[in-house]
């Protein structure tokens, strides 16, 4: 059974506009980034004297990794606080990877800086490096904010563990998103003894001043837009789940209904964070992605069962209160640079596919939709596609395995052969990475500029 969500005219209007892609502000952003960082490797070294023996250089190199790591805990939190400038211009997933690296290097910088102060510390005693676990345990106890800072240490070191590939694909996803939040707590706990023992704060206090100014800048954002923000939306759009629908065997469709959600500012291709108030599910959010245009009094996401929450949907009654966050997403007409829109998609990344296969602005033959899956039976929403590319006069295509289970070639010759001005075309794509990766590759030799490659992961 498929429910049809109608009102593609009215979401084109909406997006009907002159094909005037924004420009991402990645490029200014990272810009601005490394400049923070070329000021803090500044302030070092207006706060470096002459560096004669092995203990200076010790010292003097621990200092440094000790404020770059200082630096990028505050952007660390900053990529976290979901800052619709990030999130909606930026991209979540592109976001999402600088987070990841930046929290790679932090914990290198951390354990680096540890190791470093630790044996200056040692040499400057008289002891050697054999006794820097005993000047640790020593330094722990005697300076200030030091019990703080290990705890805080400690904490970097877990969530680093649990961000490893293997180690997080065996763990439950909510156990790992709440592991994750402790990095909230690691960066406060490691704040203060920069401030308390960190020479360079003590011999400028205009630096001083701009490391409180840079926290706490990055502390209201986290609590605007992480604390606030999702309060005030579900307060006035007190949403619920009106119904729950069997798509295809293990993939179904959520409605959500609520009061004035045009005003949520949600586009076709982007997605929610969502929350059911329901038992088992209260403490698990997980982003779903609309699977068809938003109206003023409903919202739709469709989710195949891949794990115990997505499972749990099936099971959500109608009246069931909903906790949602957003809207996040890049991939929205915005990207758009062509007139010729390929649309992509793998398995359940139909689902803002097919959104924006409904709204994205277009003549006839201006639109085309490639659905790739298992089996015909797999192919979700495909009555509700048809339909729109019949009132579009837009092109559907499928890819499924044969009966004997080969896997289609979709491959760059292929796609010209279907596609012959596939150059000319912007392409929107979603799928699980491994398909995502080699349907890049076929359309860079189809001659598609990565530019006009437009693709998000919400696996985050």
């Amino acid at each position: 059974m498929t429910t049809t969500l109608a009102g593609g005219r009215a979401a084109r209007r909406q997006t009907m506009r002159r094909i005037r892609p924004r420009r991402s502000p990645a490029v200014p952003l990272l810009l601005a980034v490394w400049a923070g960082a070329a000021a803090v490797l500044w302030l070092w070294w207006h706060n470096t004297p002459s560096i004669a023996d092995q203990n200076g250089k010790i010292l003097n190199a621990g200092r440094i990794t000790g404020l770059l790591a200082g630096y990028l805990m505050a952007l660390v939190v900053l990529q976290m606080a979901r800052v619709p400038a990030l999130e909606r211009r930026v991209g979540s997933d592109r976001v999402a990877r600088w987070h990841a690296m930046s929290g790679r290097y932090t914990l290198c910088l951390v354990l680096a800086h540890v190791f470093l102060i630790m044996w200056g510390y040692a040499l400057q005693a008289g002891k050697t490096l054999n006794d820097i676990v005993q000047q640790t345990v020593d330094s722990v106890n005697q300076l200030p904010d030091m019990g703080k800072a290990a705890i805080g240490t400690g904490l970097f070191v877990v969530i680093g563990l649990t961000s490893i590939g293997p180690v997080r694909r065996r763990m439950p996803y909510d156990t790992w998103y709440h592991v994750h939040l402790l990095t909230y707590a690691a960066v406060f706990l490691t704040f203060w003894h920069q401030i308390t023992t960190g020479n360079d704060f003590a011999l400028t206090p205009i630096a001083k001043t701009f490391w409180y100014g840079l926290y706490g800048a990055v502390t209201a954002l986290v609590v605007w837009y992480r604390i606030l923000t999702p309060i005030r939306l579900n307060l006035r759009h007190r949403m619920r789940v009106e119904a729950v629908i069997e798509e295809t065997p293990g993939i179904v469709s959520v409605l959500i209904g609520g009061r004035r959600l045009h005003r949520m500012g949600a586009e076709a291709g982007q997605f929610f964070r969502w929350r059911f108030m329901a038992p088992g599910m209260r403490f698990s959010s997980h982003p779903y992605s609309l699977s068809a245009a938003p109206r003023p009094d409903m919202l739709r996401i469709t989710v195949k069962a891949i794990g115990d929450h997505s499972a749990r949907l099936r099971e959500l009654r109608p009246g069931t209160k909903v906790w949602a966050e957003g809207p996040y997403g890049a991939m929205t007409a915005s990207r758009r640079s062509r007139g010729k829109v390929l649309l992509v998609a793998g398995g359940v990344g139909i689902t803002p596919m097919r959104a924006l296969f409904e709204t994205l602005p277009g003549a006839a033959g201006d639109l085309t939709l490639l659905y790739r899956a298992n089996t015909t039976q797999d192919l979700a929403l495909w009555d509700e596609l048809a339909k729109i590319a019949n009132e579009r006069g837009a092109r559907l295509m499928y890819a499924v395995n044969s009966p004997e289970g080969e896997r289609p070639d979709i491959s760059a010759e292929n796609l010209q052969r279907k596609i012959p001005d596939i150059d000319d075309h912007d392409v929107f794509m979603c799928g699980p990475p491994g398909f995502a990766q080699g349907v890049y590759e076929a359309l860079r030799g189809a001659g598609v500029p990565a530019r006009r490659i437009h693709h998000e992961s919400f696996e985050m």
